[in-house]
């Protein structure tokens, strides 16, 4: 094991070195000024229209502001490189670069913002610089003034693209993408450079050229035909300026670029094609003489040669800034998985942190508190014997002698007050044994009212804390569930995917992109990318029913985003249908045909695939009745559609209003809870009346009994479960339907036998005539707020029916 580790680390080592060793290398280049050195260098060789200089300037000022340790430099690179292309121009780079100095100290006193003037200072020192030389040389006439502000205006223009560009020619990468206007900007500054080595000629090739079609075949494939062809024009736009002559390279760089863009399929020799082919047509009829066309081809073939060899790596790492480019898409997936995560790990360790305040909030256990109370019940007879016995002659006899004894007699009288006072004998030994029997009993009895009260409120506390440790944990698991949502990932069913793109081409679909999350049974989670859907439903009618037999489960449409323009795309999301669905019908009343109903119902749909209904009555009739039940619905339904466990949701409910008012106006809470995967149910009964099952001809009731909520701070729930099937009924109601009947005596077989005895299944029909019964009892009155509610279960069929896979393949076969 030790002799492969070695191997491994032998083989990596070179790998690693070398890339450190790169680094190393453009980290110098960049940090020592040799990189910024050489573009001064050839910006100071350049020129446009043969006279004139709009570089040299912009870019000293531009490092002069961003980078002022390297102003001598690039002055120096810039004098350097005007002296080897012309000598009678290294005036006016002096006269400028002094001119725009001394205009800058002068302007610094009153200007602030600096940036915004960089660019009329550059005018004003080219303009100047121009006019005084041309003064001097007694040249000055109209046309050389038009040509000095024509000179000072394109500096200005280059001083803002400078100051844009520059900054990207660092070591340090760039945390966003660029803007197009700054890619724009740094293939200007490029050009720029490229114009200081015209006249460079090697074996009779021209440099420039060499340089401008490998930068249009790096774009091109970069970028595609948009990004080729703009790079193009701007390159040769810039290279023509310099030399006229050469102005038809624009046009043959323009489409190249275009055509290397188009062909970027194809990979470096799909882009390098399209160079070739538009070097060929454009070249033919620029140069007019296609014995010409040597040269021209083998500039071509010279750039061509340079893109070929160039490392993917630093391809890859130019495509990272470009919009558009699957670098681009990977960089900014990887930045979103790492907010994500960092999203997930803080929700984890909020999480966390509530789990430790629910543990710290945990009441005590049985031996704790059992603990408690014999350490209470020393420090009620300390404070006793401190007050009687610690003055008495007998103390030590009792105390020492007959601890126990004493001790006992005293747990005795405290225990069990009236048993003692009648118990003669126990008196009569107790009176033998202590000589102030009287005067300690009647200490006992008056600390042990003290004590009660201090234990009843220890119970209350110790309540509260049992209700926030349930709030805290049960906040902690919403808060993990969360974070274990927010790191979904895509897995890997690539199995999955080639069925469905194979399934839905057979079908003539065509599908762009599918992301699945998530297979599992009840749980599947599927994206889909199509082309623009025209919004004829094909989603719903045709995909999901395909994907139901693929992956043997019901599958609906659960968010359908549309194209708003022809052929744009559509993002599709595919859920599992739920197993059973709900269909409902409710009927209520006010007392007396009031407008307002101390009753209050919900019908809530929960997140986890579950369907909530709940009634609560208010106690009393009108609008403060209602208000209450209202008020409990609507914070019951907050809090259970944040994710928190129903009975520890109805604890909270019961606390928070227990707390909020000192009226006694309370409310009864009725509450289903339907599991829509397996039909299984939930009740939790407050002091409500109970609610019926109907199952064919069967009729069962479900009851439980707890104080209405708001009544105490600490209270039980007790839970029934029960496990409903399809087609069953259930039946909900407030008490004024079940305690309305008026003469009869057993109100539960009553209500059984009405809803045994109803023919109709429709839960509105069901609810309706549940109502009317009760009310024609009554002679026509309606003497209490009535609610019911009825809601039947049924299994859920999707609207399309599931489409079979056909396999032209098997097809074949079963026809061979």
């Amino acid at each position: 094991m030790r002799g492969l580790a070695w191997i491994n680390r032998s083989q990596t080592m070179p790998w690693d070195f070398a890339k450190r060793l790169k680094a190393k290398i453009e980290k110098r280049i960049i940090q020592s000024g040799v990189l910024l050195f050489m573009i001064g260098f050839l910006l100071g060789r350049a020129f446009i229209l043969s006279e004139m200089m709009p570089f040299a300037l912009p870019f000293f000022a531009s490092v002069a502001f961003l980078r002022k340790d390297r102003a001598k430099l690039a002055a120096c690179a810039l004098l350097l490189g005007s002296i080897s292309q012309n000598i009678d121009q290294i005036l006016f780079i002096i006269l400028a670069i002094v001119l725009y100095g001394f205009i800058r100290k002068l302007t610094m006193r009153w200007e602030k913002h600096l940036l915004k003037t960089v660019p009329l200072l550059v005018f004003s020192a080219s303009v100047s610089a121009r006019v005084i030389l041309h003064f001097l040389n007694e040249t000055m006439t109209t046309t050389n003034f038009f040509i000095a502000a024509v000179e000072g205006g394109l500096s200005a223009i280059l001083t803002v693209i400078f100051l844009q560009s520059i900054p990207l020619l660092s070591t340090k990468s760039l945390k966003r993408s660029l803007k197009n206007e700054e890619i724009i900007c740094f293939i200007i500054l490029l050009a720029s450079v490229m114009t200081g080595t015209i006249g460079w000629v090697l074996y009779g090739l021209s440099v420039e050229h060499i340089l401008a079609r490998y930068l249009v075949l790096v774009f091109a494939f970069v970028g595609g035909a948009a990004i080729g062809s703009t790079v193009g024009v701007v390159t040769g736009l810039i290279l023509g300026l310099a030399n006229v002559s050469s102005l038809y390279h624009m046009s043959l760089l323009a489409f190249s670029g275009l055509l290397g863009g188009l062909l970027k399929e194809g990979k470096k020799m799909g882009v390098g094609i399209g160079l070739l082919i538009g070097t060929l047509l454009i070249g033919m009829y620029g140069e007019g003489n296609p014995a010409n066309m040597g040269p021209i081809l083998l500039e071509s073939l010279s750039a061509l040669f340079l893109f070929l060899i160039t490392p993917k790596s630093a391809i890859s790492q130019i495509a990272r800034y470009i919009p558009g480019t699957n670098e681009h898409s990977q960089e900014q997936q990887q930045y979103l998985r790492k907010i994500r995560d960092v999203t997930a790990h803080r929700v984890e360790q909020f999480s966390a942190l509530f789990q430790t305040l629910s543990l710290s909030f945990s009441p005590l256990n049985f031996s704790e508190e059992e603990d408690q109370n014999e350490r209470d019940i020393d420090y009620l007879l300390s404070r006793v014997t401190a007050k009687t016995c610690q003055n008495c002659f007998k103390k030590e006899q009792c105390w020492v002698k007959q601890f126990d004894k004493t001790y006992t007699f005293m747990n005795e009288i405290m225990q069990d007050r009236e048993k003692v006072t009648a118990d003669y004998l126990f008196q009569k030994e107790w009176d033998k044994h202590c000589v102030k029997a009287k005067k300690v009993s009647e200490l006992i009895h008056h600390e042990l009212s003290h004590y009660e009260a201090s234990k009843k409120l220890r119970r209350q506390v110790q309540e509260s804390r049992r209700l926030v440790a349930d709030q805290l944990l049960g906040v902690s698991k919403v808060m993990g569930n969360f974070a274990t949502e927010i790191q979904k990932e895509r897995d890997n069913h690539y199995q999955h995917e080639d069925q469905i793109i194979e399934a839905l081409g057979e079908i003539g679909l065509e599908v762009d992109h599918i992301d699945i999350y998530s297979v599992k049974q009840g749980n599947i989670d599927i994206e889909m990318t199509i082309p623009f859907c025209k919004g004829h439903g094909e989603c719903e009618k045709v995909i999901a029913p395909l994907l139901s037999d693929i992956l043997d489960e019901a599958i609906i449409v659960k968010h359908e985003d549309h194209a708003h323009y022809p052929h744009g795309e559509c993002r599709v999301m595919f859920g599992s249908a739920k197993a059973f669905i709900i269909e409902t019908g409710i009927a209520n009343a006010a007392k007396g045909g009031a407008w307002v109903s101390g009753d209050s119902h919900s019908l809530i749909e929960l997140s986890s695939g579950k369907y909530a209904i709940a009634i609560s009555d208010g106690m009393g009739n009108g609008e403060r009745a209602h208000l209450e039940s209202n008020d409990t619905l609507e914070l019951l339904q907050k809090i259970l559609q944040s994710g928190i466990d129903e009975t520890v949701a109805i604890k909270s409910v019961n606390s928070v209003l227990s707390l909020r008012t000192t009226d006694e106006i309370f409310s009864t809470l009725d509450l289903a809870i339907l599991d829509l995967q397996n039909a299984s149910a939930r009740f939790l009964k407050v002091a409500s009346t109970p609610s019926f099952i109907k199952r064919g001809d069967q009729v069962k009731t479900i009851q439980s009994s707890n104080l209405p909520i708001g009544m105490i701070q600490e209270f039980d729930v007790d839970v029934v479960s029960e496990q409903l099937k399809a087609g069953d009924l259930l039946i909900m109601m407030s008490d004024g339907i079940y305690d309305g009947a008026h003469h009869v005596e057993n109100k539960d077989i009553w209500l059984k036998r009405k809803i045994r005895e109803m023919e109709t299944e429709d839960p509105q029909e069901i609810a309706d005539l549940l109502m009317e019964e009760v009310i024609r009892t009554r002679s026509g009155q309606i003497m209490d707020d009535m609610t019911v509610i009825v809601a039947k279960i049924e299994r859920n069929l999707p609207k399309w029916q599931t489409i079979p896979r056909y396999s032209f393949a098997t097809n074949r076969k079963k026809a061979q």
